[in-house]
Protein backbone atom coordinates (compact mmCIF):
# COMPACT_ATOMS: atom_id res chain seq x y z
CA UNK A 1 0.00 0.00 0.00
CA UNK A 2 2.76 2.23 0.49
CA UNK A 3 4.18 2.25 -2.72
CA UNK A 4 0.87 3.56 -4.38
CA UNK A 5 0.79 6.92 -1.96
CA UNK A 6 1.86 10.10 -3.80
CA UNK A 7 2.38 13.77 -2.37
CA UNK A 8 -0.15 16.54 -2.40
CA UNK A 9 1.47 18.65 -4.92
CA UNK A 10 4.43 20.25 -5.80
CA UNK A 11 6.54 21.96 -3.50
CA UNK A 12 6.89 21.48 0.38
CA UNK A 13 4.73 18.69 0.73
CA UNK A 14 6.26 16.97 -2.08
CA UNK A 15 9.78 17.46 0.11
CA UNK A 16 8.26 16.19 3.34
CA UNK A 17 6.95 13.13 1.09
CA UNK A 18 10.60 12.53 0.40
CA UNK A 19 11.57 12.69 4.09
CA UNK A 20 8.96 11.16 5.73
CA UNK A 21 8.27 7.66 2.79
CA UNK A 22 11.17 7.56 1.19
CA UNK A 23 14.77 6.46 2.59
CA UNK A 24 17.10 7.21 -0.33
CA UNK A 25 18.49 10.73 1.07
CA UNK A 26 20.45 11.09 4.02
CA UNK A 27 17.43 13.00 5.74
CA UNK A 28 14.99 10.12 4.46
CA UNK A 29 17.79 7.49 6.29
CA UNK A 30 17.96 10.12 9.49
CA UNK A 31 13.71 10.35 9.60
CA UNK A 32 13.87 6.73 9.62
CA UNK A 33 16.75 6.08 12.34
CA UNK A 34 15.01 8.66 14.73
CA UNK A 35 11.59 7.24 14.57
CA UNK A 36 13.04 3.81 14.97
CA UNK A 37 14.68 5.52 18.49
CA UNK A 38 11.59 7.13 19.19
CA UNK A 39 9.55 3.55 18.46
CA UNK A 40 11.81 1.89 21.01
CA UNK A 41 12.25 4.27 23.68
CA UNK A 42 7.64 4.50 23.92
CA UNK A 43 7.63 0.46 24.00
CA UNK A 44 10.70 0.43 26.69
CA UNK A 45 8.69 3.15 28.80
CA UNK A 46 5.47 1.16 29.05
CA UNK A 47 7.11 -2.10 29.34
CA UNK A 48 9.00 -0.61 32.34
CA UNK A 49 5.72 1.28 33.92
CA UNK A 50 4.50 -2.33 34.10
CA UNK A 51 7.30 -3.37 36.54
CA UNK A 52 5.14 -1.91 40.24
CA UNK A 53 8.59 -0.94 41.80
CA UNK A 54 9.67 1.43 38.92
CA UNK A 55 5.83 2.46 38.72
CA UNK A 56 6.35 3.54 42.31
CA UNK A 57 8.87 5.24 41.75
CA UNK A 58 9.29 6.93 38.17
CA UNK A 59 5.29 6.31 37.39
CA UNK A 60 4.91 10.61 37.39
CA UNK A 61 8.11 10.01 34.56
CA UNK A 62 6.28 7.59 32.76
CA UNK A 63 3.47 9.28 32.74
CA UNK A 64 4.95 12.39 31.32
CA UNK A 65 7.40 10.48 28.73
CA UNK A 66 4.28 8.47 27.55
CA UNK A 67 2.09 12.06 26.84
CA UNK A 68 5.78 13.88 25.00
CA UNK A 69 6.00 10.76 22.99
CA UNK A 70 2.37 10.98 21.97
CA UNK A 71 2.13 14.31 21.04
CA UNK A 72 5.13 13.43 19.12
CA UNK A 73 3.67 10.39 16.99
CA UNK A 74 0.37 12.97 16.73
CA UNK A 75 2.29 15.72 15.22
CA UNK A 76 4.30 12.63 12.73
CA UNK A 77 1.03 11.48 11.58
CA UNK A 78 -0.59 14.65 11.12
CA UNK A 79 2.63 15.50 9.25
CA UNK A 80 1.83 11.98 6.70
CA UNK A 81 -1.54 13.16 6.26
CA UNK A 82 -0.39 16.62 5.18
CA UNK A 83 1.84 15.53 2.41
CA UNK A 84 -0.05 12.81 1.13
CA UNK A 85 -2.60 13.34 -2.14
CA UNK A 86 -4.71 10.96 -0.58
CA UNK A 87 -4.50 11.06 2.92
CA UNK A 88 -7.65 8.50 4.03
CA UNK A 89 -6.04 6.29 1.77
CA UNK A 90 -3.04 6.01 4.23
CA UNK A 91 -5.26 5.43 7.39
CA UNK A 92 -7.02 2.11 5.70
CA UNK A 93 -3.85 1.12 4.63
CA UNK A 94 -1.84 -1.60 7.49
CA UNK A 95 0.48 1.30 8.79
CA UNK A 96 -2.05 4.24 8.97
CA UNK A 97 -3.87 1.93 11.49
CA UNK A 98 -0.77 1.01 13.22
CA UNK A 99 -0.53 4.85 13.69
CA UNK A 100 -3.37 5.52 14.85
CA UNK A 101 -3.56 2.41 17.69
CA UNK A 102 -0.39 3.56 18.69
CA UNK A 103 -1.49 6.71 19.90
CA UNK A 104 -5.09 6.44 20.67
CA UNK A 105 -5.66 4.97 24.11
CA UNK A 106 -3.75 7.74 25.82
CA UNK A 107 -6.22 10.43 24.05
CA UNK A 108 -8.88 7.95 25.17
CA UNK A 109 -7.01 8.55 28.80
CA UNK A 110 -8.83 12.07 28.69
CA UNK A 111 -12.56 10.69 28.61
CA UNK A 112 -11.93 7.86 30.90
CA UNK A 113 -13.87 8.19 33.96
CA UNK A 114 -11.48 8.49 37.18
CA UNK A 115 -9.81 6.27 39.71
CA UNK A 116 -12.67 3.65 39.38
CA UNK A 117 -11.91 3.08 35.75
CA UNK A 118 -7.88 2.28 36.35
CA UNK A 119 -8.10 -1.23 35.29
CA UNK A 120 -9.99 -0.04 32.22
CA UNK A 121 -6.67 2.92 31.79
CA UNK A 122 -4.27 -0.09 32.23
CA UNK A 123 -5.53 -1.95 29.88
CA UNK A 124 -5.99 0.66 27.28
CA UNK A 125 -2.19 1.34 28.12
CA UNK A 126 -1.12 -2.38 27.08
CA UNK A 127 -2.38 -1.18 23.22
CA UNK A 128 0.71 1.18 22.52
CA UNK A 129 2.60 -1.76 22.50
CA UNK A 130 1.45 -2.13 18.87
CA UNK A 131 3.92 0.69 18.16
CA UNK A 132 6.18 -2.09 17.79
CA UNK A 133 4.63 -2.86 14.77
CA UNK A 134 5.84 -0.17 12.85
CA UNK A 135 9.21 -1.37 12.61
CA UNK A 136 8.49 -3.43 10.04
CA UNK A 137 7.97 -0.92 7.43
CA UNK A 138 12.20 -0.60 8.18
CA UNK A 139 12.70 -3.72 7.79
CA UNK A 140 13.46 -4.27 4.13
CA UNK A 141 13.47 -7.98 4.17
CA UNK A 142 9.86 -7.88 5.73
CA UNK A 143 8.33 -8.43 2.73
CA UNK A 144 9.94 -11.20 2.00
CA UNK A 145 8.79 -12.55 5.39
CA UNK A 146 5.04 -11.50 4.54
CA UNK A 147 5.47 -12.79 0.81
CA UNK A 148 5.76 -16.17 2.46
CA UNK A 149 2.85 -15.97 5.09
CA UNK A 150 0.84 -15.40 2.42
CA UNK A 151 1.88 -18.32 -0.03
CA UNK A 152 1.92 -20.69 3.19
CA UNK A 153 -1.83 -19.47 4.59
CA UNK A 154 -3.52 -22.47 2.97
CA UNK A 155 -0.91 -25.07 3.96
CA UNK A 156 -1.15 -23.63 7.53
CA UNK A 157 -4.30 -23.69 7.67
CA UNK A 158 -4.63 -27.20 6.41
CA UNK A 159 -1.97 -27.99 9.44
CA UNK A 160 -4.01 -26.57 11.61
CA UNK A 161 -7.63 -28.34 11.01
CA UNK A 162 -5.92 -31.73 10.59
CA UNK A 163 -4.14 -30.36 13.96
CA UNK A 164 -7.75 -29.70 15.04
CA UNK A 165 -9.39 -32.83 14.32
CA UNK A 166 -6.57 -34.54 15.74
CA UNK A 167 -7.76 -33.64 19.26
CA UNK A 168 -10.75 -33.61 18.92
CA UNK A 169 -10.58 -37.39 18.47
CA UNK A 170 -8.23 -37.94 21.50
CA UNK A 171 -10.05 -35.78 23.59
CA UNK A 172 -13.35 -37.68 22.95
CA UNK A 173 -11.59 -40.66 23.37
CA UNK A 174 -10.06 -39.73 27.04
CA UNK A 175 -13.28 -38.07 28.56
CA UNK A 176 -14.85 -41.84 27.93
CA UNK A 177 -11.42 -43.50 29.33
CA UNK A 178 -11.10 -40.96 32.02
CA UNK A 179 -13.07 -40.25 35.15
CA UNK A 180 -14.13 -36.58 35.74
CA UNK A 181 -12.06 -36.78 39.21
CA UNK A 182 -8.74 -36.81 36.64
CA UNK A 183 -10.20 -33.32 35.68
CA UNK A 184 -11.86 -34.66 32.33
CA UNK A 185 -14.89 -33.16 33.26
CA UNK A 186 -16.18 -32.44 29.45
CA UNK A 187 -15.06 -32.53 25.83
CA UNK A 188 -13.73 -28.92 25.82
CA UNK A 189 -11.38 -29.75 28.92
CA UNK A 190 -10.20 -32.73 27.23
CA UNK A 191 -9.43 -30.99 23.89
CA UNK A 192 -7.65 -28.38 26.44
CA UNK A 193 -5.84 -31.45 27.77
CA UNK A 194 -4.94 -32.77 24.15
CA UNK A 195 -3.63 -29.62 23.04
CA UNK A 196 -1.16 -29.26 26.09
CA UNK A 197 -0.03 -32.87 25.68
CA UNK A 198 0.55 -32.72 22.04
CA UNK A 199 2.65 -29.67 22.32
CA UNK A 200 4.45 -31.58 25.05
CA UNK A 201 4.36 -28.56 27.77
CA UNK A 202 2.40 -30.95 30.07
CA UNK A 203 1.09 -27.94 33.12
CA UNK A 204 -0.33 -31.36 34.96
CA UNK A 205 -3.52 -29.94 36.10
CA UNK A 206 -4.99 -32.14 34.04
CA UNK A 207 -3.74 -35.47 34.26
CA UNK A 208 -4.72 -39.43 32.96
CA UNK A 209 -4.84 -42.12 35.51
CA UNK A 210 -5.75 -45.08 34.13
CA UNK A 211 -2.95 -47.23 32.11
CA UNK A 212 -4.70 -46.79 28.86
CA UNK A 213 -5.43 -43.36 29.25
CA UNK A 214 -1.25 -43.03 30.25
CA UNK A 215 -0.77 -45.08 27.20
CA UNK A 216 -2.78 -42.95 24.49
CA UNK A 217 -1.00 -39.79 26.51
CA UNK A 218 2.21 -41.02 25.28
CA UNK A 219 0.93 -41.76 21.80
CA UNK A 220 -0.43 -37.93 21.43
CA UNK A 221 3.16 -37.15 22.91
CA UNK A 222 4.72 -38.64 20.62
CA UNK A 223 2.78 -37.61 17.26
CA UNK A 224 3.35 -34.00 18.91
CA UNK A 225 6.98 -34.57 18.59
CA UNK A 226 6.85 -35.61 14.78
CA UNK A 227 4.99 -32.92 13.52
CA UNK A 228 5.81 -29.77 15.20
CA UNK A 229 8.02 -28.99 12.64
CA UNK A 230 5.27 -29.34 9.77
CA UNK A 231 4.25 -25.35 10.30
CA UNK A 232 8.22 -24.45 10.35
CA UNK A 233 9.26 -26.29 6.84
CA UNK A 234 6.26 -25.14 5.13
CA UNK A 235 7.11 -21.54 5.57
CA UNK A 236 10.54 -22.23 5.23
CA UNK A 237 10.24 -23.76 1.89
CA UNK A 238 8.30 -20.51 1.02
CA UNK A 239 10.72 -18.15 2.26
CA UNK A 240 13.20 -19.83 0.32
CA UNK A 241 11.18 -19.44 -2.58
CA UNK A 242 10.41 -15.71 -2.03
CA UNK A 243 14.34 -15.52 -1.80
CA UNK A 244 14.87 -17.34 -5.39
CA UNK A 245 12.37 -15.55 -6.98
CA UNK A 246 13.71 -11.82 -5.27
CA UNK A 247 17.33 -12.79 -6.86
CA UNK A 248 16.61 -15.23 -10.07
CA UNK A 249 15.20 -14.49 -13.37
CA UNK A 250 12.92 -17.02 -15.13
CA UNK A 251 14.01 -15.74 -18.49
CA UNK A 252 15.72 -18.83 -20.60
CA UNK A 253 19.29 -18.60 -22.31
CA UNK A 254 18.72 -18.02 -25.73
CA UNK A 255 21.53 -20.06 -26.56
CA UNK A 256 21.31 -23.04 -24.23
CA UNK A 257 17.83 -22.48 -22.53
CA UNK A 258 19.06 -22.31 -18.68
CA UNK A 259 16.66 -20.66 -17.20
CA UNK A 260 18.34 -20.11 -13.38
CA UNK A 261 20.26 -16.93 -13.90
CA UNK A 262 20.78 -13.78 -11.45
CA UNK A 263 18.03 -10.99 -12.32
CA UNK A 264 21.82 -8.89 -12.69
CA UNK A 265 23.70 -11.28 -14.82
CA UNK A 266 24.34 -10.04 -18.08
CA UNK A 267 25.69 -13.78 -19.52
CA UNK A 268 24.44 -17.23 -18.92
CA UNK A 269 26.39 -19.21 -16.68
CA UNK A 270 26.25 -22.61 -18.47
CA UNK A 271 27.13 -21.29 -22.09
CA UNK A 272 28.32 -17.46 -21.61
CA UNK A 273 25.65 -16.60 -24.23
CA UNK A 274 24.70 -13.11 -23.89
CA UNK A 275 20.97 -12.65 -22.16
CA UNK A 276 19.51 -9.27 -22.72
CA UNK A 277 18.11 -9.75 -26.23
CA UNK A 278 16.84 -6.29 -26.38
CA UNK A 279 20.33 -5.19 -26.65
CA UNK A 280 24.02 -6.09 -28.36
CA UNK A 281 26.61 -7.51 -26.61
CA UNK A 282 29.43 -4.78 -26.03
CA UNK A 283 31.92 -7.36 -26.00
CA UNK A 284 31.05 -9.27 -29.40
CA UNK A 285 33.33 -9.29 -32.30
CA UNK A 286 31.92 -8.20 -35.59
CA UNK A 287 31.75 -10.86 -38.08
CA UNK A 288 35.20 -11.77 -40.27
CA UNK A 289 35.84 -11.37 -43.65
Amino acid sequence: MQQTLKPAAEGLRTRVFQIIFESDTPLGKGFDVALIIAILASVGVVMLDSVAAFRTQYGTWFYWLEWGFTLLFTLELAVRLYCLERPFQYLRSFYGIIDVIAILPTWLMLIVPGAHSLVVVRLLRVLRIFRVLRLMQFVGEGRLLLEALRRSVRQIFLFFFSIFMLVTIFASVMYLIESPEAGFTSIPQSIYWAIVSLTTVGYGDVVPITPLGKAITVILMLIGYSIIAVPTGVFSAQVIRSIREERYSDEACPGCGHDRHEKRAKYCLQCGTWLDEESEDPNATGPQG
